[in-house]
């Protein structure tokens, strides 16, 4: 089971690492400009390569050649008898042509000392490979013929015109140019290794030469011309610019889904979380509206669930305010119809006494608003103070002990006692000290006033799951059922009798269990309200512990 679990959570956590915009972000640029930049950065140096590794297999066949015919003998290399010397070069080089034309891709000719063609394997019977040997004319590699090649081609033809970058004009080498006044001949005559490349005849390729010198001794009596048509590089740079032109189709497609996706996954929910913010609030400033959030697992995701709530506070709020508004014109109403009927009366009485009566019911009245309009300022700022303050942590028990010390002595004076119950343990929450204490009084003020002569007001302290719970019970006549809801709504009060302990003159504004329930739902807590099992009220708070007191 825990394993399951374990891998249930790693792959919801790939799930959403994989839905995250950042990474979506990333393999589309990857895919658009990496890899096809990477194909054309490999593409000259793949060229070079092969451009090389043929050369190099040309030179080597060259310097066989020139080896096996540097071992005839100096006397028949300087006879002019077509027998023996210049003859029996010529003979001995299409002897050897012979032996290796068919395993050789290249062309393979002979020169004496004088620049003259002794031997041309082109002119010796057939070569390894399609035209291995001979200038390869007229053959079309089959990579251009297809589409992708085309398509490509036809592209950068556009791009070169836009730029106006025409491809360079190839200037056609003069075949009658004799051997002997070529740059790689002369080289290789003067004892040294001789290369060159020049257009191939009705191609688009080049063709190389290596020149390598035949030597009788330290003398140079002749020289091996070997050339190859760059074909079937180019053959393969063909197919190569084909894959990479293939790939950049697929990169181009993969940009083209990923900006769906794109359109799709963000811009429609970011359109529509555009549009439910026009509609949230009317030009009276009304909410008429809330965000309707999101199941998504990525960044969109958390911000339409984070509008949502917010839009869930502020209608909570506004509610608060119209509700708060509401509730302060219903408590305004009772003194205020006071007032207005002292007055009235006042007009018509001409005793002194009753005058002064009914003007001191109309100041009583009014100190009874001033203080009410007090009360319900700090509670409305009571949320931005709670938001502001630092909260430390917070030992309930020795709390609790300290205000149960002080009510024990105001109880004697009404013979009511004041019994504590602690758990063994120190109990921390994270709260602001006088805050917590202000709740605590305004309980413990409650109880005392409900509380009857000769009974005892029970302050209860336990933990249960993470929470601390603090009960305050007196022997009092409870609280009705159907009151039991409203006992913390603002300026509710419910005193079927005047309380024992104030003589029926303190005037209670109905605020302070008020602000006990909206200091525990800032600390995370809530409160609540019962009857007890014997009588009486009880009434809850409940406020998560501290995770060091939970730990512990």
């Amino acid at each position: 089971m825990a394993i399951a679990t374990a891998l249930r959570s790693v792959g919801r956590r790939g799930l959403r690492l994989a839905s995250r915009i950042w990474l979506r972000l990333l393999a589309f640029n990857v895919l658009l400009v990496f890899l096809p930049a990477a194909g054309l950065l490999y593409l000259a140096s793949y060229e070079q390569e092969l451009l090389e590794a043929q050369e190099h297999a040309m030179a080597q066949e060259g310097r066989i050649l020139a080896a096996a015919l540097s071992d005839l003998g100096a006397s028949g290399l300087e006879a002019d008898d077509p027998a023996s010397g210049g003859g029996l070069l010529r003979l001995e080089a299409q002897r050897v042509i012979l032996q290796v034309n068919r395993q050789s891709a290249s062309r393979l000719r002979v020169l004496d000392e004088d620049g003259e063609l002794l031997a041309d394997s082109a002119s010796l019977g057939p070569q390894r490979g399609p035209g291995a040997g001979r200038d390869e004319r007229y053959l079309e590699p089959p990579a251009r013929t297809g589409w992708a090649y085309r398509l490509g081609n036809a592209l950068y033809r556009l791009v070169a015109t836009v730029l106006d970058r025409p491809e360079p004009p190839v200037e056609p080498v003069e075949e009658s140019v004799p051997w002997i006044e070529r740059r790689e001949v002369r080289t290789a005559l003067d004892g040294s290794y001789g290369a060159a490349s020049r257009p191939t005849p009705g191609q688009r390729s080049l063709t190389l030469y290596s020149a390598l010198p035949i030597r009788d001794g330290q003398r140079v009596v002749g020289v091996v011309l070997v050339s190859r048509s760059t074909y079937r590089i180019l053959q393969s740079l063909y197919e190569m610019r084909t894959a990479i032109f293939r790939i950049i189709l697929g990169s181009v497609l993969a940009a083209v889904v990923l900006s769906l996706l794109v359109a799709t996954t963000i811009v429609g929910p970011l359109r529509r979380l555009q549009r439910q913010a026009s509609d949230l609030i009317d030009r009276r400033g009304r909410l008429r509206g809330a965000f309707s959030g999101s199941g998504r697992p990525d960044e969109i995701g958390d911000l339409a669930r984070a509008l949502e709530e917010l839009s869930h506070r502020l209608a909570e709020h506004i509610g608060f305010m119209e509700g708060f508004a509401a509730d302060v014109a219903h408590a305004f109403k009772n003194p205020l119809a006071s007032m207005r009927v002292a007055a009235e009366t006042l007009e018509d009485v001409d005793d002194e006494a009753d005058r002064l009566r009914f003007a001191g019911m109309i100041q009583q009245q009014v100190a009874r608003m001033e203080r009410m309009l007090s009360a319900a300022r700090d509670l409305t700022h009571l949320d931005a103070q709670l938001e502001q303050e630092e909260r430390t942590p917070v030992e309930l028990r020795r709390l609790l002990g300290e205000l149960c010390d002080a009510y024990r002595l105001r109880g004697a004076e009404h013979d009511v006692g004041f019994d504590l119950e602690l758990p063994p343990a120190p109990v921390i929450v994270e709260a602001t000290e006088e805050r917590l204490a202000q709740v605590l009084e305004n309980l413990l003020d409650n109880a005392l006033s409900f509380a009857p002569s000769g009974s005892v007001v029970t302050v209860r302290l336990t933990t249960d799951g993470g929470r601390a719970e603090i009960t305050v019970a007196d022997q009092g006549p409870g609280i009705p059922a159907a009151h039991l809801e409203k006992i913390f709504t603002r300026f509710f009060t419910y005193r079927p009798e005047p309380s024992p302990h104030d003589g029926g003159t303190r005037d209670h504004t109905g605020l302070g269990l008020s602000v006990v329930a909206a200091v525990a739902r800032a600390y995370g807590g809530r409160a609540r309200a019962a009857n007890g099992r014997d009588g009486g009220a009880e009434l809850i708070v409940e406020i998560p512990v501290a995770p060091t007191s939970q730990n512990a």
